[in-house]
C-alpha cells in the first residue's frame, strides 16, 4: 500500500494512486503552537462514482453499503490526524480507506430460514394458555 503505486483491496482489486486524492490540513486539538503552523492532518478522497478501477457491480455494491459514508458527489472522505507526522497520517488514512472499501465490497451472508424447536412452540402456547386463563379469571362476569 504505497502512495506511488496503488492501493490493494483484498486479492482482486487494486486502485491506482491517481484515483485517490490526498490533501493535508492543520490538525485540531492540543499540541501547542506547532499545531497552528504545520499541516499534518491527512484527508484522503476516493470517488466511487468516477473510479475506473471498479466495475459496475462493485460500484453498485459500494454505493449501497457505504451510502451513509458517501458525499453527495459519491466520494469517500477519510481524515487522519492520529499522528504528528504527515507520512504516518497519510499511511493511516490509506489503510482505513482500504478497510472501508474491503468491508463495503463484502457480500452479505445470505439469511437461512430457521424453524422454532418443538419445545419452544409448546412453551409459547403454554404461556398463552396461562395468560388467557389469568385474564378470564380477572375479567369477572362480563366475559
Amino acid at each position: 500500500m504505497t502512495r506511488e503505486g496503488s492501493l490493494r483491496i483484498g486479492s482482486r482489486l487494486e486502485i491506482p494512486s491517481r484515483e485517490i486524492a490526498v490533501t493535508f490540513t492543520r490538525s485540531g486539538g492540543p499540541g501547542g503552537q506547532n499545531v497552528n503552523k504545520v499541516e499534518t492532518c491527512a484527508v484522503v478522497r476516493f470517488s466511487v462514482r468516477d473510479s475506473r478501477s471498479l466495475d459496475a457491480a462493485q460500484r453498485a455494491r459500494l454505493e449501497t453499503s457505504l451510502r451513509s459514508r458517501l458525499t453527495s458527489q459519491g466520494e469517500i472522505v477519510v481524515r487522519a490526524d492520529r499522528y504528528r507526522e504527515r507520512s504516518r497520517n497519510e499511511e493511516d488514512a490509506l489503510e482505513r480507506l482500504a478497510r472501508i472499501l474491503a468491508k463495503g465490497l463484502e457480500r452479505p451472508k445470505p439469511r437461512r430460514a430457521s424453524r422454532p424447536t418443538r419445545s419452544s412452540i409448546e412453551h409459547r402456547l403454554e404461556k398463552k394458555r396461562r395468560r388467557s386463563r389469568t385474564k378470564r379469571i380477572r375479567g369477572g362476569e362480563d366475559s
